[in-house]
């Protein structure tokens, strides 16, 4: 499978935050749209880096009760994992493990297409189970064949 399917099959909006965002802003930003990953724009399309809950756990653990007022630039991750539309969904979770993180940014040639979750991974990697194992039953029990 390609990236390009995951994403067809998701939302497509990538939602992000400026460089000035707090980081309790950024906490409300999760909570209110069930999600753990943003990027650090100043303007649509660029990147600057991402943040993500672990980050803002770190944030916590180096800063402490300062934490939460911080702003983005100061614990965002710069170094940003990303993948193209055109990947195979297995260089995805080998860019996961290697990076040891829960999102990649997904570019369509400069472009920003999307961002795909460990939970993306997750559940299309469930569904090729359940019918691979449906396929077996299938095949055992002789359905589909004349």
């Amino acid at each position: 499978m390609h990236v390009r399917q995951i994403l067809n099959s998701k939302s497509p909006e990538v939602i992000s935050v400026t460089p000035n965002h707090t980081m309790v802003e950024v906490l409300r930003l999760f909570r209110e749209n069930n999600i753990g990953f943003v990027i650090v724009a100043r303007y649509p399309g660029e990147c600057l880096g991402t943040v993500s809950e672990r980050d803002c756990c770190n944030a916590v653990a180096k800063y402490g009760t300062q934490a939460p007022a911080m702003r983005v630039s100061d614990i965002m991750t710069h170094r940003v994992a990303t993948c193209a539309t055109d990947d195979l969904l297995p260089l995805v979770m080998a860019i996961m493990t290697e990076r040891r993180t829960r999102h990649v940014l997904v570019m369509d040639g400069d472009n920003i297409a999307g961002i795909v979750s460990i939970g993306d991974v997750v559940k299309y990697r469930l569904e090729e189970a359940m019918r691979t194992e449906q396929d077996l039953q299938d095949y055992i029990c002789g359905v589909s064949y004349h």
